[in-house]
């Protein structure tokens, strides 16, 4: 009995093993859809400007404008979701893909991950109007950009299947860049805790460091999706 069972496992497995293989020639053979490369860049495009306007408002010194940027933010935040959805609707119409479907959506979703931290940002600076914004809001946002710069470019060069060492230096780089932010994270709380004496003033921009760096762990999260892309397609 038990040699039938282990003579039925090792059909089956030779089985899958046989699909996998075909699938992969299958693959190989049927033209990819490059139509994602362009709705990829997009979205990146979009980050990249989500970031820039959070620059923006991380410099302004005058707490009656925070509305006004904070809006600004949020309008690029919801066209990065309508940019979302525009990818997963093409990815449940299209029978091959450029790579693993799984890895588009996670690629698709932590992108749009990063804006949503910083749009959830902004709009906390919006709603508790912190009578000042701490230094490291600034020093947050250029990471950011660079961040996004950095993931637009991978994009473009996996889209132009250049050399992938210079995607995996720009991932490398961005992994830095997270580095770099969670310093500035612990600067911001230790400063604001040695010199903030109003207790919820402290609550406030205590909560707005933490949202904005999980932004920067969000793109993070893009390299890592890059990098497991790369070593497929290698």
């Amino acid at each position: 009995m038990l040699n039938i069972q282990l003579t039925v496992l090792t059909e089956l497995c030779i089985n899958k093993i046989n699909i996998m293989k075909l699938n992969s020639v299958f693959q190989f053979l049927v033209p990819k859809d490059s139509k994602f490369f362009p709705m990829f860049i997009k979205v990146a495009d979009n980050l990249v400007v989500g970031c820039k306007a959070f620059k923006d408002l991380a410099n302004e010194t005058d707490p009656a404008k925070y509305e006004l940027h904070a809006d600004k933010i949020k309008e690029i935040e919801h066209l990065g979701d309508n940019y979302t959805h525009d990818i997963f609707k093409e990815l449940n119409g299209t029978f091959i893909t450029p790579f693993d479907r799984q890895d588009i959506q996670d690629l698709t979703s932590s992108i749009d991950n990063v804006l949503d931290y910083i749009n959830g940002t902004c709009q906390r600076i919006k709603l508790y109007k912190p009578k000042r914004l701490p230094a490291e809001l600034s020093k947050f946002s250029d990471v950011l950009i660079e961040s996004a710069d950095l993931i637009l470019y991978a994009l473009q060069q996996i889209q132009s299947q250049k050399n992938y060492h210079n995607i995996k230096q720009a991932c490398v780089k961005i992994n830095t860049l997270e580095n770099v932010a969670d310093d500035l994270y612990h600067s911001g709380l230790s400063s604001l805790f040695e010199n903030e004496k109003d207790a919820i003033e402290l609550i406030k921009v205590k909560e707005i460091l933490q949202t904005i760096e999980k932004a920067t762990d969000c793109a993070e999260d893009v390299s890592d999706v890059l990098k497991t892309i790369i070593i497929k397609q290698a």
